[in-house]
């Protein structure tokens, strides 16, 4: 699996394949901008250079992260039987990373955060809808690597499997956003998180990411517990959702204690929810994706 563990052993086939991966995978990358644009229905120079739409930036990279990430999952390393045959294996993981990176934004846009029309937000350069955005696509695309590695081969039963680990990941996103909605409101009179995104507050922005980002990463590593069985996805879908639900719950009461501990005599709903602590926020991500990292490491 680790092609460049020692470089003293890289043979001309696996130096040939090494570049096979790293072609497919610029031209994959390369082509996110176009889509980027198309998704959007802007020319990417103009936001990009001309206008310095750096919302749009935000997104784009968060594209351009996942698809990376997707891509490290389909990149072995390993000598396949044949060239043709590594170049259609990577080609196809790739392009179904691009696919349900892209089927991941429609969703989150219809049902996450079914309030915000993203698209119109981003183009007027909000950089608050512009960072959960990219927090989603990277979310996504840490589930989608991780079913890569887990699954065996290329066939029906493998695509099957990363659209099972697809759809937990999808509804446990959701589901978190719903939770973070109803935690907002009550801390807040009511008031909704999803008019605040809009408001263009970064720092709720930011601490909503890491929630998103560390819940993909206890998915991830809700993987470790199940065995692949081609014939058994049904069964294997339900145990990921399972697990994943139990790890969620557990990463979230260790987190809240912890915050507690680390923030300690600071009101930080107060300084995040009312007055955009961008510190504070960017502090509670990184907390919730380290112990999510944490977590997964001890299932390892």
């Amino acid at each position: 699996m680790n092609l460049l563990n020692n470089a003293f052993f890289l043979t001309p086939e696996l130096i040939t394949i090494l570049v096979i991966d790293l072609v497919i995978a610029v031209i994959l990358l390369s082509a996110v901008r176009y889509l980027a644009g198309l998704w959007m229905g802007v020319n990417t120079k103009d936001e990009l250079a001309h206008k310095d739409n750096y919302a749009f930036g935000i997104s784009m990279a968060g594209s351009v992260a996942g698809v990376g990430i997707v891509l490290t999952g389909s990149i072995t390393g390993e000598a396949a039987n044949s060239y043709v045959t590594e170049a259609v294996g990577v080609l196809s993981y790739g392009v179904l990373g691009i696919i349900l990176i892209k089927l991941g934004r429609i969703i989150h846009d219809k049902v996450a955060l079914n309030e915000v029309n993203k698209k119109a937000e981003i183009k007027r350069e909000n950089i608050a809808v512009a960072i959960v955005d990219a927090a989603a696509t990277i979310a996504t695309a840490i589930v989608i690597r991780a079913v890569l590695l887990w699954v065996e081969g290329l066939d029906g039963y493998t695509v099957i499997a990363v659209l099972s680990g697809f759809i937990v990941a999808q509804t446990l996103l959701v589901v978190v956003t719903r939770i973070r909605e109803n935690m907002y409101a009550k801390a807040n009179q009511g008031d909704s998180l999803q008019e605040a995104l809009q408001g263009g507050q970064v720092a709720l922005a930011l601490r909503h990411s890491g929630h998103l980002i560390s819940t993909a990463l206890v998915v991830k590593a809700a993987s470790y517990f199940l065995i692949y069985e081609p014939t058994a996805i049904v069964s294997n879908l339900i145990g990921w959702l399972v697990i994943s639900l139990i790890m969620a719950v557990v990463m979230f009461v260790i987190g809240r204690i912890a915050k507690h501990i680390l923030l300690l005599g600071i009101n930080v709903a107060e300084e995040i929810d009312q007055q955009d602590n961008i510190g504070l926020a960017a502090i509670e991500m990184a907390l919730m994706i380290t112990i999510a990292l944490m977590l997964g490491a001890l299932m390892v």
